[in-house]
């Protein structure tokens, strides 16, 4: 995933942690926070594992994201692992970023042509 595309700063993180709607599944949580951007986040805490397995799962879930980049609405998103994602297979990820993206209304409707407006 593209370095434009991704949230960094505590001060984001905090902001979507406050104002952000939260939905959540077995091994992973989504919050979503307005915004006229589209920036991605990931938290994974020392509960998951060390160092090599955190890492392992950010770059598990930002491989994840990123087919749907393009197709999800502008926010800001953070994507908060439970400690069972170290474990969860690839496809189980997969799986459940699309569940969460769903639950959230997150993805940009098939009919609504970018640019232009309903009457």
């Amino acid at each position: 995933m593209e370095r434009r595309y991704r949230l960094q700063k505590n001060r984001a993180f905090q902001y979507v942690y406050r104002k952000g709607h939260s939905v959540a599944c077995r091994d992973l949580v989504l919050l979503f926070a307005r915004s006229k951007e589209l920036r991605v986040g990931f938290s994974v805490s020392k509960k998951v594992g060390k160092a090599v397995v955190r890492n392992k799962v950010k770059r598990r879930l930002r491989e994840c994201f990123r087919p749907w980049l393009g197709d999800v609405k502008t926010g800001l998103y953070v994507i908060v692992a439970r400690p069972s994602a170290a474990q969860a297979a690839f496809r189980d990820l997969q799986r459940d970023v699309r569940y969460l993206l769903k639950k959230q209304d997150a993805l940009k409707s098939p009919q609504e042509p970018e640019g232009k407006s309903a009457p």
